[in-house]
């Protein structure tokens, strides 16, 4: 039975073409290296920056941050859409709720990061 799926991994990339198509040189935690085009690649990731002088648990707190950030972006922009207004008014408010309780959790992410010297 087939099923989807979601991933979330931590890897190193770098921009690399490969037969003149414009990608990614990817090398995952374990060492294997890989090559991505840009478009899938760009779709499923989001960047961390230089975080190698991080520990692996505020590597993942700042991981934590820029998924959620990237997840607050995407709500806003859903709010601000013309579907939005399609929505019963009861899960408007849902959403908007869900939009102050997102963007309160990122604050206090950010603060955590600031307190180990990371960029938010």
């Amino acid at each position: 039975m087939s099923q989807q799926y979601i991933g979330t991994k931590q890897l190193t990339a770098w921009p690399e073409s490969k037969d003149g198509v414009q990608g990614y040189g990817v090398r995952y935690a374990d060492g294997y290296t890989s090559w991505s085009p840009k478009g899938p690649f760009e779709a499923a990731y989001r960047p961390m920056g230089d975080v190698k002088h991080l520990t692996a648990e505020q590597q993942a707190v700042v991981g934590e941050h820029v998924q959620l950030n990237d997840q607050l972006i995407k709500l806003g922009l859903l709010i601000d859409s013309p579907a939005y207004k399609q929505l019963s008014l009861a899960e408007q408010m849902r959403l908007a709720s869900q939009r102050v309780a997102a963007g309160e959790l990122l604050r206090i992410i950010a603060t955590r990061i600031a307190e180990f010297g990371g960029d938010a």
